[in-house]
């Protein structure tokens, strides 16, 4: 499940995705557009410049601004970086794998299933960019709600 962070992490860049090329904002109009906590937001911004999706400046015109242009950015590798593997359960992990101690590897249903889950997840997050999921449509959100 996609935490908060994960989920204000998005809307923070596609809130940046949003913003002429090279343009930068403070994280303040951010938290404040998005209804985000702006003290948790500092951290969310910073974690993902560490990762190398965005870049900021210090000082009166400062802010944050994505690193790359949006149509470079991969959804599912933003979540990756704040939240972690996309896999429900450690043993369902590419990239994080931790045996259970209670299931046998090669039968385990469970982890079976949660693989597919996986893998799943990953072919929509890793197909979207960030530029993609900025002009998904009003439309397309009214009909995804519906769906729900």
């Amino acid at each position: 499940m996609l935490t908060k962070k994960g989920k204000y992490g998005l809307k923070a860049a596609v809130h940046l995705a949003r913003l002429p090329p090279g343009a930068s904002t403070q994280v303040a109009d951010i938290a404040e557009t998005n209804q985000i906590p702006k003290k948790f937001l500092d951290v969310i911004l910073g974690e993902l410049r560490n990762a190398g999706f965005l870049t900021s400046r210090k000082g009166k015109l400062g802010g944050y601004r994505l690193a790359r242009a949006p149509e470079d950015i991969i959804v599912g590798d933003m979540i990756r970086a704040l939240d972690g593997p996309l896999a429900p359960l450690p043993c369902a992990s590419r990239n994080a794998y931790e045996p259970c101690e209670d299931c046998n590897l090669s039968r385990c249903e469970v982890r079976l299933l949660m693989v597919r889950v996986r893998d799943a997840i990953g072919t929509v997050l890793d197909t979207y960019t960030l530029a993609e999921m900025r002009d998904l449509s009003q439309d397309e959100l009214v009909s995804f709600v519906d769906y729900i």
